[in-house]
């Protein structure tokens, strides 16, 4: 089928009034556009340079396939001593947690965040604010802690002024009278529930069956 396509298409061009042009655009269309970047040395480079950067490029492309190859061998070496030690992918994880943390606090950037929240604790405890809102939170808890105490006091006193009134008295005499007369009952009936003496046994019952 391309070959029919082809030859129609070479027909069309032959007997085409524009034959001409046609064949000009297409000896105009580079073959190899590969080959074609690869002759186009860039602006200021010669051609020797510009294949030593290329030869440069290689062995550097080299170079990072073997340590991909070497890394891997590694990494699967050191599995393999985690396994013999027992060492789960968990505890490998918190050990490079523990340690990325470790590296977050010696960086230079945690290290100066660090200097400036403390420069701007200092500058905000030394302002005049930060030290009136402080001296008001502490005459609050001061007044607070004497309104306490002074209810406290209040109802103390209270109690006391209570204890010591004659309706409070008459109270606590009734309850000691009461308290009397229960102590004096449970006795009387624990006499009268004693045991009958050896004299006072009652008569058997001696009759024949």
């Amino acid at each position: 089928m391309c070959a029919v396509c082809f030859s129609s298409v070479t027909d069309i061009n032959l007997n085409s009034p524009n034959k001409g042009l046609l064949s000009d655009a297409m000896m105009d269309v580079p073959v190899d556009g590969a080959a074609a970047a690869r002759t186009a040395a860039p602006e200021g480079l010669s051609a020797a340079e510009e294949e030593e950067l290329r030869a440069e490029i290689a062995k550097v492309e080299e170079e990072i396939g073997t340590l991909r190859q070497v890394l891997a061998a590694k990494e699967r070496h050191c599995g393999e001593l985690k396994r013999k030690l027992g060492l789960t992918p968990l505890d490998g994880l918190k050990q490079n947690l523990s340690k990325s943390w470790h590296d977050v606090q010696v960086s230079n950037a945690y290290v100066r965040t660090s200097e400036k929240l403390g420069e701007w604790n200092d500058k905000v405890t030394q302002s005049d604010f930060y030290k009136k809102t402080q001296e008001t939170l502490s005459q609050a808890g001061q007044k607070t802690s004497a309104a306490l105490s002074n209810v406290g006091s209040v109802i103390s006193r209270k109690l006391g002024d209570m204890r010591n009134s004659a309706t409070f008295k008459s109270f606590e005499d009734r309850v000691g009278t009461i308290k009397s007369r229960v102590v004096g009952s449970r006795e009387n009936s624990t006499d009268g529930l004693q045991s009958p003496s050896a004299g006072d046994k009652p008569p058997q019952d001696n009759a024949p069956f």
